[in-house]
């Protein structure tokens, strides 16, 4: 082993505290000196919020302003729990706890039990589903296995937003939810559900939250003790939090503020389980005095990825959309996002398995590729066609298509139906493979008519209509072909996709690859009906589309491949078009739908430390479209809002002035060990040499500077303009 190699696996840890700030951007710096008080880390994708937060425990605990027993750091999955505590013992933070929600009030459940309610802590239930499954039974109502799954999940809502079961029906109705049953029936399940807990003396996941909030909140000594205990918390993904987290959260910090939460609105992708960004677009207003720190250098993607997600958020609407980051990329420039149209849905997925297939013949790892989708039920057709193509993958946060219960199920009544169906009165009046097709998985639980909502439901009738649609086009393609063929077909291609593919490119949904990241990410299947989904009907619903979307897009470090079909099958008919969320941003679709402006720029707010608890947050204030100052125009594109005028307006630039600022700017980017860029753009440069600002308010006005830049580059950038010297001072620096 080489000693980089070594380096690389085993990082020296930092020999001070002063050290642990070394590499850290400005912003990433603000976060981890900012070591008191409440503070909110606005965290764009790809900005290194892991980075910031964990040499912020770090640096805290080795300059001794943290004791590591008192910090606990929250998060959502095991997995992202494991990376922070793997990255603080790299920094030399031993002793800090890094914990999911659950795992850590697991723990203090399991302690105080003894003390705060006696005798043994009932047994913690791995699977919830059996319990539904003897709650139905006991109420006498069927539920099928996808239908066990919806009930499952609903009850688990009810929990997180701490909703009882006599108040469900009102709930799920004012919160838009589609329930997978009559919302009476659910009501008298989950009931039924939390009596059979009670009886059998076990408790479910939600249970630990909730009795830990229970024992907080009636046992002050208990609470005294939790708090003595933990007295700074990290929480990340805090646009996350389900209203039972956060009132645990509450419980933990009691009357102090030493919290630091990490968020994107923007990254809001599961409203469906309760989690809500209100806590995280409020926390200004819960805590005046917070420092807010806003993270927009993306280091994982090329500006030409980052500018379609900058593009996608500026048309977005809603309250998540008012408080979105505009990523400004670290990275050298890359490939233009690539947009592809096909006829149907196999010419896609060929289409995007032969351009995989040339990837990986020029050098590309397979492992650094991905392919992602809105619903697992997209997943057979590219499963099938990077086979075809000799191409490995994997899927990620679902099973194989025919590895699928309600697959399997069919594909066995299929086999039966071929063997012995001159015996079946299903198939008497069925005049061709399609049709015996559909008869026979109707008695499986396919419809002509999707079911209404999500969930798995829905998910179990798309697998079943993706068999009746792959009968279709089977039979088209082998005109005269029986059932018995289309079985043996079927075979084949299970068969073919159970062979081991480690290190293959990955197959996920859209959902599955949050916090992961590829160097190429194909996008499909964004046609309307699919991205946004058929059933998203709400503002709301549809704005979580958009989200969505642009969390497959920041997902891409280098190579960006969009892509959709005009009808389903070959030979339909063509009248499918393209996500709505891509108006105005792929080539020939015209100028963006949606608002244009600027999101947040990077930097920090400090906290308004001696107000009063009560006062309000600064509130956004709505601007009117911004024109061109020569022909009036209203103007959408970036660069020509920062020039305030069009691109082929005439210009009346001071070069000069221009020339001037340019070589100051490479100056203060070397000083700064920045790109050029991150001190101002060259359209930023273009509009002070248009409009020769003579004092600190006309040049804070220039789009692009701001009272940030003012106050740090105002002094030279107004003398370069009365055409004064600027000391550079030592330029070898």
């Amino acid at each position: 082993m080489t000693a980089a190699t070594h380096s690389s696996l085993f990082p020296q840890v930092p020999d001070s505290a002063d050290a642990v700030l070394d590499g850290l951007d400005p912003e990433q710096r603000e976060v981890a000196t900012a070591l008191r008080g409440p503070v909110c880390v606005l965290a764009g994708a790809g900005t290194g919020k892991t980075r910031a937060i964990t040499h912020r425990i770090a640096y805290g605990v080795r300059a001794g302003i943290l004791q590591p027993s008192s910090v606990l750091a929250v998060t959502f999955t095991n997995r992202a729990a494991g990376e922070m505590r793997g990255r603080l013992r790299q920094l030399g933070a031993v002793g800090v706890q890094a914990r999911t929600f659950h795992s850590a009030a697991l723990r203090q459940l399991q302690y105080f039990w003894p003390k705060a309610i006696g005798g043994p802590m009932p047994r913690l239930v791995d699977r919830k589903i059996q319990l539904v499954a003897d709650a139905a039974a006991a109420c006498r109502i069927r539920l099928d296995r996808g239908e066990l799954r919806d009930v499952t999940a609903e009850i688990e809502w009810s929990k997180v937003t701490q909703t009882v079961p006599a108040d469900y029906a009102l709930a799920a109705a004012k919160a838009g939810r589609e329930a997978p049953r009559d919302p009476a029936e659910i009501a008298q399940l989950y009931s039924a559900y939390e009596d059979l807990k009670r009886g059998r003396g076990v408790i479910d996941f939600e249970d630990v939250l909730l009795l830990t909030v229970a024992v907080l909140q009636d046992r002050r000594d208990v609470a005294e003790q939790v708090r003595a205990q933990y007295q700074h918390f990290v929480v990340d993904e805090y646009q996350d939090v389900s209203p039972l987290q956060q009132r645990l959260l509450d419980l933990w910090l009691g009357d102090r503020d030493d919290l630091c939460v990490v968020g994107d609105a923007s990254q809001t992708i599961y409203s469906f389980t309760g989690a809500t960004a209100d806590h995280l677009l409020d926390f200004r207003t819960r805590h005046p005095g917070a420092t807010v720190v806003k993270l927009v250098r993306d280091y994982r993607s090329t500006p030409q990825v980052v500018h379609l997600a900058n593009g996608l958020l500026a048309q977005a609407r809603g309250r998540a959309a008012d408080h979105r980051l505009e990523l400004i990329s670290q990275r050298p420039a890359g490939p233009e996002p690539v947009y592809t149209e096909y006829t149907d849905e196999p010419a896609e997925a060929e289409g995007a398995a032969r351009r995989i297939r040339e990837l990986i013949d020029s050098g590309v790892p397979a492992a650094e590729i991905a392919v992602l989708f809105r619903t697992n039920s997209q997943s057979e057709t590219y499963e099938q066609a990077l086979s075809d193509a000799g191409v490995p993958y994997q899927l990620r946060g679902a099973e194989r298509f025919f590895d699928r219960p309600e697959v399997r199920k069919a594909h066995t009544a299929l086999r039966a139906a071929a063997r012995f169906g001159g015996n079946d009165a299903l198939l008497d009046d069925t005049a061709d493979l399609p049709a015996q097709v559909r008869a026979v998985l109707s008695g499986e639980g396919w419809t002509p008519q999707p079911p209404a909502g999500s969930g798995a439901v829905r998910e179990r009738w798309e697998s079943l209509a993706a068999l009746v649609n792959l009968a279709r086009d089977f039979a088209a393609a082998r005109p005269g072909t029986t059932l018995g063929d289309l079985v043996a077909e079927l075979d084949e291609r299970a068969s073919a996709q159970h062979a081991p593919t480690v290190q293959g490119v990955t197959l996920a949904s859209l959902h599955s690859a949050k916090g992961l990241e590829w160097d190429v990410v194909f996008l499909v299947g964004l046609a309307e009906g699919m991205m946004p989904i058929t059933y998203a009907k709400t503002d709301e619903q549809i704005e979580e589309e958009r989200r969505l979307l642009y969390v497959g897009v920041t997902r891409a470090r280098e190579r960006l491949h969009l892509s959709w079909a005009l009808s389903r099958a070959p030979g339909g008919r063509p009248n499918r078009r393209p996500s709505r969320f891509l108006d105005g941003l792929r080539p020939g679709s015209g100028g963006p739908a949606g608002r244009a402006a600027a999101g947040a720029a990077g930097g920090v707010e400090r906290g308004f430390g001696g107000t009063a608890a009560g006062a309000p947050a600064p509130r956004r204030t709505r601007r009117s479209p911004a024109r061109c100052r020569v022909c009036g125009r209203a103007l959408t594109d970036g660069g020509e809002l920062k020039l305030l005028r069009c691109e082929d307006c005439p210009s009346d630039m001071d070069e000069g002035v221009y020339e001037r600022l340019r070589a100051w700017r490479a100056v203060q980017a070397r000083r700064s060990g920045q790109p050029a860029f991150c001190v101002f753009t060259d359209k930023t440069l273009m509009a002070i040499a248009e409009t020769v600002p003579e004092d600190e308010h006309e040049l804070a006005r220039v789009p692009g500077v701001g009272a940030r830049k003012t106050n740090r580059y105002g002094a030279d950038v107004l003398a370069i303009c009365a055409g004064q010297e600027v000391d550079y001072g030592d330029t070898d620096d």
